[in-house]
């Protein structure tokens, strides 16, 4: 079965950081691109960032550029999301997902066909 697994969200204080981690089974992520999603009750689903096959692409929303950091180690299959100085409103569910091409796309506009179960992130004082 071709899945993703999230693991690494949980409750923080505001300035505090987490470190979500996104490994795939049944097919093997390192040849494909890696984007986080992320959705917060009575919100839309938002692209949070994206990187590349290679690694040396990578996308950031205009509300975490600065302060998340995506990154994947191939060697460990595992496509990683540092976030650092969270606030309130990174409180949401976490999803990465892949379209299985290469690169991102602008504005996370791919149809994505694997899906992650998400992962908690709370952010609160």
């Amino acid at each position: 079965q071709v899945q993703l697994v999230e693991s690494g969200g949980g409750l923080v204080q505001p300035g505090g950081s987490l470190r979500l981690s996104c490994a795939a089974s049944g097919f093997t992520l390192e040849f494909h691109a890696v984007s986080w999603f992320r959705q917060a009750p009575g919100k839309e689903r938002e692209g949070v960032s994206c990187i590349s096959k290679s690694g040396d692409s990578t996308y950031y929303a205009d509300s975490v550029k600065g302060r998340f950091t995506i990154s994947r180690d191939n060697a460990k299959d595992t496509v990683y999301l540092q976030m650092d100085n969270l606030n309130p409103g990174d409180t949401a569910v976490y999803y990465c997902a892949t379209d299985f091409l290469d690169f991102c796309e602008d504005n996370f506009d791919s149809k994505y066909d694997v899906w992650g179960q998400g992962t908690q992130v709370s952010v609160s004082s």
